[in-house]
């Protein structure tokens, strides 16, 4: 199996349980990390309503980004299409949709999401791209 077979497998095998588990699969996010990662959102943290999405460094910091993530909103589905791969780096295409959890609001976006694995198939960083537009007329 190439590296960019291994990366892909474990991005694949990550989504599946995201979206089976509607967000409840944090653990294993983890568990594909490595403690060095670097995670970074499009929204950067702002405006406040969308604070969850600062830039985080380590496991503690991404951990703590995907439980506001969870206990702010609902995941209604999330579908990856492509994945394309080169050397240590997977790009995975696709779009998800959420329910803000105060609001009731939901949105529906556009999703790529950029990772770059260590030899060890642990990610060391993790970019996230969608609609912040959308995403903060949900959350207000």
């Amino acid at each position: 199996m190439s590296i960019e077979d291994r990366n892909v497998a474990i991005a694949e095998n990550a989504y599946r349980l995201w979206r089976d588990s509607k967000g409840g699969s944090i653990d294993h996010w983890l568990s594909i990390m490595a403690s060095e990662l670097e995670f970074r959102s499009l929204a950067q943290g702002q405006p406040d309503a969308l604070s969850f999405t600062r830039p985080c460094s380590g496991l503690a910091e991404v951990e703590n980004y995907l439980r506001e993530l969870t206990s702010n909103w609902e995941m209604i589905d999330y579908v990856v299409d492509h994945y394309v791969a080169q050397g240590d780096r997977v790009v995975a295409i696709g779009r998800t949709a959420w329910r803000n959890k105060s609001t009731g609001k939901a949105v529906d976006t556009p999703k790529i999401d950029v990772w770059r694995f260590n030899a060890d198939g642990k990610a060391l960083e993790f970019s996230e791209y969608y609609d912040t537009a959308m995403v903060l007329a949900a959350a207000i």
